[in-house]
């Protein structure tokens, strides 16, 4: 029979011991941009959307439940932009991940078809690749897609490329501007026919090699072409990234933290394709003006959109003004309807391409040496109203122009340098290998003469 006292005993409670709350699980789907393969070390937490996919995984399951605000102390609660920028994940490879898969879903969803694309799980053509990467330099989609159609059609291969002319591919390539680009990419093409037997590498290392190919397109090719792991920095994924990691370091100071941080995105698997959809993205979406963020796929993962920068980045130095040049260009027409042109030096701007006879272009503060020692023949010359101007990378150019009718008996100058002179009649000048600025001067002579 128990006593009093020994029931007293047993209904006393028995002291729990202390125990560490054990991790929780990760969050359902924390690993789901997997597929897309791993990224290359660690992302820089940031938004809402970092915070809100792994802050399960990385904090103790609690048995009890915060608090609810309620009444006038509500408001208190509420947490501001401050607040919720500084919850961030701290696993920046699911970080990775999740910008991995966003990215791509929304490639395959929105992707820009271009002549130069292949769908996803297609393999690319090199050639292709390549050409459409020499051509965009520089010069936007819209520039380029038709140049690139004729350029396939004249030369579907490499070694079609390699075999062609240079005289017929500057012709070919001549309204596109940036002209030594045309005459690397030919002798780019005859290296890979020649010493790689038509096949492009496959490593940045040996594309670097090649004419006409730097960091950017080497990137871009080994990426694109070969599945490389890397991310090339074009003018759109430049902008994206220092968006996307709020880099507000003014340009060009900012390209070697912009390459650093592109890099800790490049996926293992898809390499080619996030490429392009960085590229997309940036020319659709995260545009310089007026980005469309509510569209944007990482808009959660934005560090600049979170802080209110985005349309502010990248950041950029102030330029310089561009210098100008001046010069005189001669129009001499012939009673038969030729035209006097004559093939530029085989260095320097625009060499090796065929130009309007001129002067020198030479800075206002130069001195200037008289226009009449630099006539390709001798004649009646008449000075046009106005001025062509053109702006190169460097500077502007400003240019008189002169002209003239004469006989088809006249003889050369000894300043037109014959040798590199040729008559071309009016009609056939479409197909000749004349850069944007030459046609300009014929156009304001041959107008005016009409």
């Amino acid at each position: 029979m128990t006593t009093a006292a020994e029931a007293k005993v047993r209904a006393k409670p028995k002291a729990q011991s202390k125990t560490k709350p054990r991790p929780a699980r990760s969050a359902p789907g924390a690993s789901k941009g997997a597929s897309h393969g791993s990224c290359k070390g660690s992302c820089k937490g940031s938004g809402q959307g970092a915070s809100r996919s792994s802050s399960k995984s990385s904090s103790p399951v609690s048995s009890e439940e915060p608090p609810k605000p309620n009444g006038r102390n509500a408001a208190s609660h509420k947490p501001g932009k401050s607040q919720r920028r500084t919850t961030v994940s701290t696993d920046g490879h699911s970080q990775c991940a999740d910008i991995n898969r966003r990215v791509l879903d929304w490639y395959d969803r929105e992707r820009r078809h271009l002549p130069w694309r292949f769908a996803p799980g297609e393999t690319a053509d090199p050639y292709r690749v390549w050409l459409s990467e020499i051509m965009l330099q520089q010069t936007t989609v819209k520039a380029v897609v038709p140049f690139f159609e004729k350029f396939t059609a004249l030369w579907p291969t490499v070694d079609d490329l390699a075999a062609a002319d240079e005289e017929a591919v500057l012709s070919a390539w001549a309204g596109l501007g940036y002209y030594s680009r045309a005459r690397n990419l030919h002798a780019c093409a005859r290296q890979i026919s020649g010493a790689f037997q038509g096949r492009f590498p496959r490593s940045e290392k040996e594309l670097l090699n090649l004419p006409g190919i730097g960091p950017y397109t080497a990137a871009a090719i080994s990426a694109i072409a070969f599945d490389t792991s890397v991310v090339p920095i074009d003018g759109n994924i430049e902008r994206v990234t220092s968006r996307l990691f709020a880099i507000e370091t003014p340009l060009p100071g900012a390209k070697p933290e912009i390459k650093t941080a592109a890099a800790k995105l490049a996926p293992a698997a898809r390499a080619g394709d996030f490429a392009q959809a960085l590229m997309d993205l940036g020319a659709t979406v995260c545009t310089p003006r007026r980005p469309s963020c509510l569209m944007c796929p990482v808009q959660p993962h934005c560090e600049g959109h979170a802080a209110g920068l985005a349309e502010t980045l990248p950041r950029k130095a102030e330029r310089a003004e561009r210098p100008v040049r001046r010069g005189t260009a001669f129009v001499a027409l012939r009673e038969d309807g030729a035209v006097l042109l004559r093939k530029r030096s085989d260095t320097g701007l625009l060499a090796r391409m065929l130009e309007v006879p001129s002067t020198d272009w030479v800075r206002e503060s130069e001195s200037t040496a008289s226009s009449a020692r630099a006539v390709p023949v001798k004649a009646k010359w008449l000075s046009l109203p106005g001025t062509v101007v053109h702006t190169f990378t460097h500077f502007r150019l400003e240019l008189d122009v002169r002209f003239a009718l004469v006989d088809q008996e006249t003889s050369l100058t000894i300043w037109a340098d014959g040798a590199r002179c040729r008559w071309v009649h009016r009609r056939d000048l479409d197909r000749q290998a004349l850069p944007s600025v030459m046609k300009k001067i014929l156009a304001h002579a041959l107008n005016h003469q009409m």
